[in-house]
C-alpha cells in the first residue's frame, strides 16, 4: 500500500477540499399567478399559492391614505 513520503501542508489541504465546501446558487423559479420569484417547492409569499391552491391568507397593506 503506497504512503506519501513527505507530509502535505495544511494549505494543500485546504485546496483540495474547497471545491466540496463550495455554495452553489439557489434555483429560484417564478410564481405562475403573480409572477413573483419563488424558491422551488415553496408557497409563494407574495400571492399565498402553491400549485394553483390557496394555502395561505395574504393580508393586503393598507396605505397612507386608508388608515386615517
Amino acid at each position: 500500500m503506497p504512503v506519501p513520503k513527505k507530509r502535505h501542508s495544511n494549505v494543500r489541504q485546504g485546496k483540495r477540499r474547497f471545491s466540496n465546501y463550495r455554495l452553489k446558487a439557489t434555483a429560484v423559479s417564478h410564481c405562475p399567478d403573480c409572477g413573483a420569484p419563488i424558491l422551488s417547492h415553496h408557497v409563494c409569499l407574495s400571492c399565498g399559492k402553491y400549485q394553483g391552491r390557496q394555502v395561505i391568507k395574504i393580508k393586503q397593506k393598507k396605505g397612507k391614505k386608508e388608515k386615517a
